[in-house]
């Protein structure tokens, strides 16, 4: 081993999902392997989860302080909680800065980083710049407002700060993150991401426009699928697509993975991830405590909001149904219960998780945090429970030319998006027996894209079900309102991909 923990770096952090894998990876020994030396993130939100997370990590595996508990269930402020371990909360002040890259100073950062490895030699580098910019849909919301802008958005440029921390400090390995959107990318009619491989090979002769620093070089690699690249070794960009339901996690999340490797220490190629059995979304949300969702715009109680949705019996477009989808519909109206709560930011409760429960279940927190529904206007509601009892019987989710015409939305753009097929599935359920679609921040705008499969629920999913389909473990607090809760969740890389992600760069840098 060449270091008893090998230190990593986080930027753009987020709420820590990547941080948290690497940093929960314990060897064949038992034994943690690596160490978050620093995470910078600019959401003041999300740096407040990562620096309570950071303070969780002070202390050793099942042995958190029950003033961590109290605060994740309301009992004591969370100055009283740092205020009871100044140390440990000293040591998480320092790991997570609250930063801009791009903003601070590159002395500033460039001083903070070399401080936080205190001379370490074997190191990782790991994160990704913010890619709304390369989003497919957010590409095309921001092309259609103003190509102009779309070309001089900041957000193409971020990940120039990630190369000049590889130039200024010659991370062992790195590993980056981006949406799959960042494939098709094009800046001034040249490939993105093309642009970027030769930059993450070369990083200083990118940065400096010079041979100078040209002997640092990085290979790179996937770690999802051996690529065959070409005559000149280029890799096939294809092959940087990790499919995480591929992978255990239950959630059909692909993403761009870049695994680089100094190449003066360069040994073997990595391994790749090790496919396995896929899980589904009921898997890991079945144990949760059941909730209905809130009344929006009229007066919200259990009574009102069960009579809401059981009013659906009564309606003509019902009759229009298939027999089997009307019988299904009334069938689960009668299983609205008047008894279920709207959930709380904390919710005692026993879980047991059908899938990854070790990894999920922390028994001393004695319950669930971050699980409380939304509230929805009636015709939604009506939507939603439409689409999720259509799921059960079709296993998927309905089309909008596939909804009762009373019950689509009095939108301009609703024919247009039927006729065309261009965002027609505006009512998504998260269908039952299948990995979820994949958690995105726009979850943090509405739930339409994320319909729980329970009709008899009738409502979207939770920050705290966000989670689960995230990997987050349920001890994993997200600070903030409600709305930049989802926002971190839906921005983060899945933790217990993560974790298996830093079995292979441990095993990159263990190699005899």
């Amino acid at each position: 081993m060449l270091n008893k923990h090998i230190p990593i770096i986080d930027i753009f952090a987020g709420p820590g999902g990547l941080g948290e894998g690497f940093s929960s990876f314990e060897d064949g020994k038992g034994q943690k392997s690596f160490k978050i030396k620093l995470s910078v993130e600019k959401d003041e939100h999300a740096h407040k989860t990562l620096e309570l997370r950071a303070f969780f990590r002070q202390f050793a595996k099942g042995n958190a302080p029950r003033e961590y508990y109290d605060y994740l269930q309301g009992k004591i402020s969370r100055a009283d909680l740092f205020g009871q371990y100044p140390e440990e909360a000293l040591h998480a002040k320092n790991e997570a800065w609250l930063a801009e890259l791009g903003m601070e100073g590159r002395d500033i950062v460039k001083e903070r980083i070399e401080k936080s490895l205190s001379g370490a030699k074997t190191w990782v580098l790991i994160g990704g710049p913010p890619c709304q910019a390369y989003s497919l849909v957010g590409r095309s919301r921001m092309i259609g407002e103003d190509k102009g802008k779309y070309e001089k958005d900041p957000r193409h440029f971020l990940y120039r700060e990630y190369l000049q921390i590889l130039a200024d400090h010659r991370p062992t390995v790195f590993v980056m993150e981006n949406v799959k959107g960042l494939l098709s990318a094009k800046l001034n009619q040249q490939s993105t991401f093309k642009k970027i491989l030769a930059d993450l090979q070369n990083p200083s002769l990118a940065m400096s426009g010079t041979t100078q620093g040209k002997n640092l070089s990085y290979k790179l690699f996937s770690i999802s699928r051996r690529g065959s690249g070409n005559l000149f070794n280029e890799p096939d960009p294809g092959d940087f697509v990790v499919r995480s339901e591929e992978y255990g996690i239950p959630q059909a999340r692909h993403r761009i993975i870049i695994l680089g490797i100094r190449s003066d220490v360069y040994v073997s190629d990595p391994d790749l991830l090790q496919i396995t059995q896929k899980v589904s979304i009921e898997n890991v949300l079945d144990d949760l405590p059941r909730l209905r969702s809130g009344l929006s715009k009229e007066s919200d109680t259990a009574e009102e909001w069960c009579q809401a949705i059981q009013a659906i019996t009564n309606t003509n477009w019902l009759t229009s149904l298939s027999p089997d989808l009307r019988k299904a519909m009334v069938s689960s109206a009668k299983l609205i219960d008047s008894s279920l709560t709207r959930g709380a930011s904390f919710m005692a409760a026993k879980v047991k998780p059908s899938s990854h429960e070790h990894w999920y279940v922390d028994k001393s927190l004695k319950g669930v945090c971050n699980h409380e529904s939304r509230s929805h206007i009636r015709e939604d509601l009506h939507r939603y429970f439409f689409a999720s009892a259509y799921a059960q019987i079709k296993g998927k989710s309905p089309t909008l030319k596939e909804f009762p015409k009373e019950l689509l939305p009095d939108h301009d753009n609703v024919n247009e998006a039927i006729r065309n097929s261009l965002f027609n599935d505006r009512f998504r359920v998260q269908v039952s027996g299948r990995p979820s679609t994949t958690v995105v921040s726009h979850i943090s705008k509405d739930g339409h894209y994320y319909i729980h499969y329970d009709p008899s629920q009738c409502r979207s999913l939770t920050v705290r079900e966000a989670a689960r389909l995230q990997t987050f473990p349920d001890n994993y607090f997200f600070e903030g309102n409600r709305t930049q809760q989802y926002h971190q969740v839906g921005n983060a890389v899945p933790p217990l991909l993560a974790v298996k992600i830093a079995k292979i760069v441990f095993n990159l840098l263990n190699n005899p």
